[in-house]
């Protein structure tokens, strides 16, 4: 039986103990087990969103300079800069080469943390095309430059990711810096799956290393040859990440195939168990439970997923934490912007447990590509349609 059939048929009345037992799941194996919370139109009512910009050209990354103003990336390969009122103000020059290929383009960007104390690095994650033997293949880049005026200088790439193959899919690509100042690459595994789980590969993997490229003390030994800088490995796209705002750990959002989307915390030497388990089905399935790959379950051999949304994929994609005054009751909530699922979905947490999920804002039928908050505590949202919406009291 679907879980989506068991939970409707069971009503409001469900308590966890008794779905716990109507499933019977062994210990530490299945992720949190909920209703979605469909109490959305109330929230959209109250709360509408108000449009900054469109015709945006396929957008995929944002980030708030200090004086308010937007870094926005558009997959082709420009980075323009918006007033926070959306308006363009300026096309950035300096920008690295890109492959617009498939999902490949300009995606991720951060801003340096000591950007307003004389280091003013902006980072861009991309498809980064290859020459000579690698003509033709693609990986995941990270780029950073200097903001100079409408400029990027000084431009340099310090992560490739190894090796570079062909096809235009699962370039993750989100950037976050630690509270030490390292920053957390994203990536995916091309498609590949296999490579996830080999450590002399950088596909399917959390990258950390320092600004310049250079690898930090203290991260993880596996105990057999592994490429510099790896984190965590086990991923399959993971397009969404932010910084817990307490614990200060890398929390990321992951794609499913079909079905077995991911909440994770990206933790030092874990494995996240791609392409060996993973409670989505091989594409084409009939919908339902008994497809799973590897059975579903993950622990003990790898780690289990906070939670999960199957039998149906919404492709989760950017991440942000809300720690803002505009909406006291979201504090330390979890906001992800949904592809395929067209929502944006917010999630109520205990510790490091997912204790509710909310859809919102399904009825406008957008793809949400990135959600960051704002420095006055507003949602800014990107659109895969081109637009820059504002949630906002």
């Amino acid at each position: 039986m679907l879980l989506s059939g068991l939970l409707s048929g069971l009503g409001p009345a469900l308590t966890l103990s008794t779905l716990a037992v109507l499933i019977s799941p062994p210990v530490l194996a299945a992720p949190p087990l909920m209703q979605d919370n469909a109490a959305a139109d109330k929230a959209e009512a109250e709360i509408p969103l108000q449009t900054l910009s469109t015709g945006l050209d396929r957008p995929w990354g944002m980030a708030q300079l200090p004086g308010g103003d937007l870094l926005v990336t558009q997959k082709g390969g420009s980075l323009l800069r918006l007033s926070a009122t959306g308006k363009t103000l300026a096309t950035i020059s300096g920008v690295p080469a890109v492959a617009d290929k498939g999902q490949g383009g300009l995606l991720g960007i951060a801003i340096d943390p000591d950007f307003s104390s004389g280091s003013p690095w902006v980072y861009l994650s991309y498809s980064e095309p290859g020459a000579g033997k690698e003509s033709g293949l693609v990986g995941t880049s990270v780029a950073r430059g200097k903001l100079v005026g409408q400029a990027l200088v000084d431009v340099q790439v310090i992560f490739s990711q190894q090796p570079k193959v062909d096809g235009g899919g699962h370039f993750g690509s989100r950037l976050v810096f630690a509270r030490d100042k390292t920053l957390f690459i994203t990536t995916g595994e091309r498609m590949k799956g296999e490579p996830s789980q080999d450590l002399m590969q950088t596909l399917g993997k959390i990258i950390h290393i320092q600004r310049d490229g250079s690898i930090p003390a203290g991260n993880p030994d596996f105990g057999k040859p592994s490429r510099p800088g790896i984190w965590s490995y086990g991923h399959r796209n993971v397009q969404g990440a932010a910084l817990h705002p307490v614990t200060g750990e890398l929390w990321i959002s992951e794609h499913g195939p079909q079905g077995g989307d991911e909440i994770n915390i990206a933790r030092a030497g874990k494995n996240y168990g791609w392409p060996v388990k993973s409670y989505g089905c091989p594409y084409g399935s009939p919908v339902g439970e008994a497809c799973r790959i590897g059975g579903g379950t993950q622990a003990p051999t790898f780690e289990e997923p906070l939670t999960t949304w199957v039998p149906l994929s919404i492709a989760p994609s950017g991440l942000t934490f809300y720690t803002g005054a505009m909406f006291p009751a979201w504090r330390g909530n979890l906001f992800l912007g949904a592809l395929g699922g067209q929502a944006l979905w917010r999630l109520t947490l205990d510790g490091d447990k997912v204790v509710a999920r909310q859809k919102l804002y399904g009825s406008l039928g957008e793809r949400i590509r990135d959600v960051i908050q704002a420095q006055d505590g507003a949602l800014l949202m990107l659109t895969d349609s081109g637009k820059l919406l504002r949630l906002a009291r």
